[in-house]
């Protein structure tokens, strides 16, 4: 596949680690410029997920990573507002994100915008992945 200009990522990057950076590197590997979406405190608490780091906190971490060329806060009411205000031509889905990629492009299509929708490989997922590495944490006495 030919590099792209732009491509977007989503997640909540809670606890930094080497399968988030994997995510990260494949995208940038697809396009000149990455976006990456950073998940709300509000939405991740709707899912009964609470995250370690705040938004405001998890946005800096990922901002302050060379590879990351933009990171945004996501949108509270419409998650794919974010990506329609930056149209990006590529969007990479985290390997374990529950979005079907047909789906989306249906959904997209009707909105006649086509970008590239792929999924990103999973980097050692039975060890890199914040909720083992969160209960790994927590075991520690």
């Amino acid at each position: 596949m030919t590099k792209q200009k732009t491509i977007m990522c989503f997640g909540t990057f809670d606890l930094l680690h080497l399968g988030h950076l994997s995510y990260l590197q494949q995208a940038k590997e697809k396009a000149e410029h990455l976006t990456v979406v950073i998940a709300l405190d509000k939405t991740k608490s709707n899912q009964k997920k609470n995250p370690i780091f705040n938004q405001h906190e998890r946005l800096k971490l990922i901002s302050s990573l060379e590879i990351v060329d933009k990171a945004i806060l996501g949108n509270p009411k419409d998650h794919l507002k974010v990506i329609y205000e930056n149209k990006p031509d590529l969007i990479l889905l985290g390997y374990d994100h529950e979005v079907e990629i047909e789906k989306l492009k249906q959904f997209f299509s009707k909105q006649n915008y086509y970008p590239i929708i792929l999924r990103a490989k999973p980097y050692k997922k039975e060890s890199n992945k914040s909720t083992i590495i969160k209960n790994k944490i927590l075991s520690i006495k």
